[in-house]
């Protein structure tokens, strides 16, 4: 899959289950789980115990799978991530030399900024996506529709602090995409290995984006 299928995978599906998790095979049970609900999309943050591992046996198991790397913080870990399959790097803030070595080998990169000069910045230094971290926390969905106003050209993944009461204001305001960590993968069902809770708020979060998407769409016709 290509840089630009990668683009618009993210952006067709409009979620990214961040895997932010205290093993491994916490890590593998829950990219398998949102893939199996329907979300072929996983961003495996460099926080896990052996994350370079997941990617790799995730990336060998799941070919049609859209496996990133988050939390990429230097071009060492971003090599290494797309040594192991990494289709995607991103990273909670501008990292400038990371931004550049995913244009070097053509690798989807999306980085984190929070105010205007740092989305211009990341926006000028050729990534795919700009994400808007921490995004609840820096006002929400308005934040995300005032960037847009005189930002209008780039595309923002809202990332922090989303959830079911926010994750439509996020797609209405604009955004190409969202962030979801806990709230889509909760502690409790993954400590029990509870698929059914999962893949009910897979499907949720899923209709909510597609629903929230239907008034631009309409506009279009």
């Amino acid at each position: 899959m290509n840089r630009l299928k990668v683009r618009s995978h993210i952006q067709e599906i409009g979620i990214v289950p961040a895997i932010r998790v205290s093993s491994a095979e916490h890590a593998l049970f829950a990219a398998e789980t949102v893939h199996n609900a329907g979300i072929p999309l996983a961003e495996v943050t460099m926080t896990v115990p052996g994350a370079i591992g997941v990617i790799a046996t995730l990336a060998r198991k799941f070919p049609e799978m859209v496996v990133g790397a988050g939390t990429v913080l230097n071009v060492e870990t971003a090599r290494q991530c797309l040594d192991a399959g990494a289709k995607f790097l991103t990273s909670p803030g501008l990292v400038l030399k990371v931004v550049e070595f995913g244009q070097k080998h053509d690798v989807v990169v999306f980085p984190g900024a929070l105010t205007p000069t740092e989305v211009i910045a990341a926006w000028d230094s050729g990534a795919d996506f700009v994400k808007i971290f921490p995004c609840a926390q820096a006002g929400g969905a308005g934040y995300i529709r005032a960037l847009r106003v005189p930002l209008p050209q780039v595309p923002l993944i809202a990332s922090g602090g989303v959830n079911q009461q926010t994750v439509s204001g996020f797609i209405l305001a604009g955004a190409v995409a969202v962030g979801v960590g806990s709230e889509l993968i909760p502690m409790e069902a993954l400590m029990n290995r509870q698929e059914s809770q999962i893949f009910e708020l897979a499907r949720r979060f899923l209709s909510m984006v597609q629903e929230a998407r239907l008034p631009a769409i309409k506009g279009g016709v």
